[in-house]
């Protein structure tokens, strides 16, 4: 669902642009005073003009205006994403004006290519470090330089190339994972950029550059089938505690990032990790996997914690909780993929 700034009973308005909006994003507008003044539906006085200036304009009219053309790569933030998102979505569409009929939206290649500084956690996960990224939708890659090196650290092909906001994980409000896959690995990079709009246009510029690869690579596919595999974010994370092969060693507690897109269950020793220690493939319930709430058979387990046994065809994977909520948002995330074609 797209970020119209409402819900389905909003109780605020802007009274400046004529659109109703929710409590989250009143307080966004409420930064934007030049452009937005604020009213609530319920609590506040409203005069006879702007009742009917409201009633002659509404969110179906601003979105006409507002986002006459959004480019197809551009992320249309949801009211669950974060605020850094949120925050440049409603900046870029009322107060830059962006996506106004009067614009010209850069074609995917320029809009991909992009060449600045980030600040990438470094080895040991010790302290960011000012790095210098350059990206090439036309050359299909990313690359990053080290600090006095001549040559790039990496060169990343824009086919596995993967950007999702992790505010919480990475400690920072502009906080962006990068991901892609190296040697059969995937290889994550923590970032942050001290400006929001600046990271924000990192995020859609690798948008842009993966939207022209796609497109590129597959002509033939219709784009509201393109649009979701663009860049996606993990659909459950945490932790959780996993024994071994045996099912007979000791538990450990590791974090676990679950991708739907490429059905893979992904375990760290730490949230930060660039590589992680193992992953197990998720395919289909007809393919023999399933996901139980109970111990295999002749499994004990001296921990009374909430198990999740995720079973395989080459053998049965068996995790514990931290208490029932976790195994159900495990459980169900995880048969979300099992019977996913």
């Amino acid at each position: 669902m797209r970020l119209q700034e409402e819900e389905e009973d909003p109780e605020w308005a802007s009274y400046k642009l004529g659109i109703f909006i929710c409590l989250n994003c009143s307080g966004i507008h409420r930064n934007l005073p030049e452009i937005s003044r604020v009213k609530s539906l319920r609590l506040d006085f409203w005069e006879s003009s702007l009742i009917e200036f409201m009633k002659n304009h509404g969110n179906l009219w601003a979105k006409a205006k507002y986002e006459a053309k959004v480019p197809p790569y551009y992320y249309i933030p949801k009211s669950c994403d974060c605020m850094v998102l949120r925050q440049q979505w409603i900046s870029a569409k009322y107060e830059r004006g962006e996506f106004l009929d009067t614009q010209v939206c850069q074609d995917p290649c320029s809009a991909g290519s992009r060449e600045g500084c980030l600040w990438k956690l470094g080895k040991g996960r010790r302290q960011f470090q000012k790095r210098q990224f350059l990206l090439s939708a036309k050359e299909g890659v990313m690359k990053y330089y080290g600090k006095e090196s001549k040559g790039p650290k990496a060169v990343i092909s824009v086919e596995t190339l993967n950007a999702m906001f992790q505010v919480e994980k990475i400690g920072h409000s502009h906080g962006l994972q990068i991901t892609y896959i190296t040697d059969g690995q995937t290889r994550n990079l923590f970032v942050y950029h001290e400006s929001a709009k600046e990271i924000v246009d990192w995020f859609n510029a690798i948008r842009a550059a993966r939207y022209h690869y796609l497109r590129t690579t597959f002509p033939n596919v219709p784009e509201t089938e393109l649009i979701p595999r663009i860049t996606r974010s993990f659909v459950k994370e945490g932790y959780m505690e996993k024994t071994g092969p045996k099912q007979k060693e000791a538990f450990k507690v590791r974090w676990f990032s679950l991708d739907s897109q490429e059905r893979n269950l992904m375990y760290f020793k730490n949230p930060l990790d660039a590589f992680a220690q193992g992953q197990v493939f998720i395919g289909r319930r007809d393919e023999g996997y399933e996901v139980r709430d109970d111990l295999p058979q002749k499994v004990c387990v001296k921990k009374k914690k909430p198990v999740i046994t995720l079973v395989t065809p080459a053998r049965e994977f068996v995790f514990l909780c931290e208490n029932d909520s976790k195994q159900r948002e495990w459980m169900d995330a995880l048969n979300r993929i099992i019977t996913q074609p």
